[in-house]
C-alpha cells in the first residue's frame, strides 16, 4: 500500500497516530511519529504462546520481543492507555495459518486467551538512518518497504518453523558501512543488516517482486542492504497452522510511546 492525501506520515505524537488509526485512518506507519519506536503484533492463544515465545527467543534478529501482555490483556507497558484491538492501522486475522481477513479494528475478534507479543521493528531506526545521511527509498518514494522470504531458515521452536522475512533498502555503496553502523546501535529493532550485495545469496529471486510490501526504484550506485523483519512471525504462523491468530498487516505497525534512544546502545 502506497501513501496517497491523507494517508502520509505525519510528525506528530504517538498518541496523535494511533488516534487517527483508531478512527479508520489505513496504510503504512514508515516516517509517522519520528523518534519514537514501532512494533510488531502477534497475538495468539496461550496454548501456543510458550512455543512461540521459545521461537523468538531463539530467533531473536527477526523476533526481538519488546513486551509480552497477561492473556486477554489488550494493552501494553509500551503505550499506556493505547488499545492494541484498535491503535493499528491494519490488523490480519488468521485461521489455521490462512489468513481469513484484514481489518481496522479487532475488538469482535479478541478473546480472554490471547497474549499479544510486541517485537521490535525497523521503522524505528529509519530517522537515524536519515539523520546519518543515508536515505530511505521507500519514505522518499512514498511506498511500504519491500520484504522478502529467504532461503535462510529460523531456528525451530515447538510447532513454529520457517524461512527467515527480510526488509530492503537501497543503500548508495558509499553509505552502506554508515548504515550498517547506525542500525547495529538498535538490536532490539533487528539491529544491523544480516546481507547487502547480491539478493540470491539470500535465495531471493527479483528484487521487483516483493513477497509483502512495494518494490522501491535504485537510484544510480545503490545497492540492496537487508535486515531481518518482524514479518518472519507470520510466514511462520502459515506453517504452524493454530487455530486462531492476529498479526498486523505488514508494514502496519503499533507505535509506542517509547522513545527510539531508549534501545539505542
Amino acid at each position: 500500500m502506497r501513501y496517497s492525501g491523507d494517508v502520509a506520515p505525519v510528525s506528530g505524537s504517538p498518541a496523535e497516530a494511533r488516534q487517527r488509526f483508531r478512527a479508520g485512518l489505513a496504510g503504512p506507519t514508515a516516517a509517522w511519529a519520528p523518534g519514537y519506536v514501532q512494533a510488531n503484533l502477534v497475538v495468539l492463544p496461550q496454548d501456543a504462546a510458550c512455543d512461540f515465545m521459545l521461537f523468538a527467543r531463539r530467533n531473536p534478529k527477526p523476533c526481538p520481543l519488546l513486551d509480552v501482555t497477561d492473556p486477554g490483556v489488550p494493552a501494553s507497558s509500551l503505550a499506556p492507555g493505547a488499545d492494541l484491538r484498535t491503535d493499528l492501522p491494519a490488523y490480519r486475522v488468521w485461521e489455521h495459518g490462512t489468513c481469513v481477513a484484514e481489518t481496522a479494528d479487532v475488538t469482535g475478534y479478541w478473546r480472554d486467551d490471547l497474549v499479544a507479543f510486541l517485537i521490535g521493528c525497523s521503522f524505528t531506526f529509519e530517522r537515524a538512518l536519515t539523520a546519518a545521511g543515508v536515505p530511505v527509498r521507500h519514505v522518499e518514494q512514498g511506498r511500504n518497504v519491500p520484504m522478502y522470504i529467504t532461503s535462510d531458515q529460523c531456528r525451530p521452536a515447538g510447532i513454529f518453523s520457517g524461512p527467515l522475512v527480510v526488509s530492503m533498502r537501497p543503500v548508495p555503496a558509499g553509505r552502506v558501512p554508515a548504515a550498517t553502523a547506525v542500525t547495529a546501535r538498535y538490536p532490539a529493532m533487528h539491529g544491523g543488516p544480516v546481507h547487502a550485495g547480491s539478493p540470491a545469496a539470500l535465495g531471493i529471486a527479483d528484487l521487483s517482486r516483493p513477497d509483502f510490501g512495494d518494490p522501491v526504484t535504485f537510484h544510480a550506485g545503490d545497492v540492496p542492504v537487508f535486515w531481518a523483519c518482524g514479518v518472519t512471525p507470520q510466514v511462520a504462523l502459515a506453517s504452524a497452522r493454530p487455530p486462531f491468530a492476529i498479526t498486523h498487516a505488514p508494514g502496519h505497525m503499533f507505535i509506542t510511546d517509547v522513545r527510539d534512544e531508549a534501545y539505542a546502545v
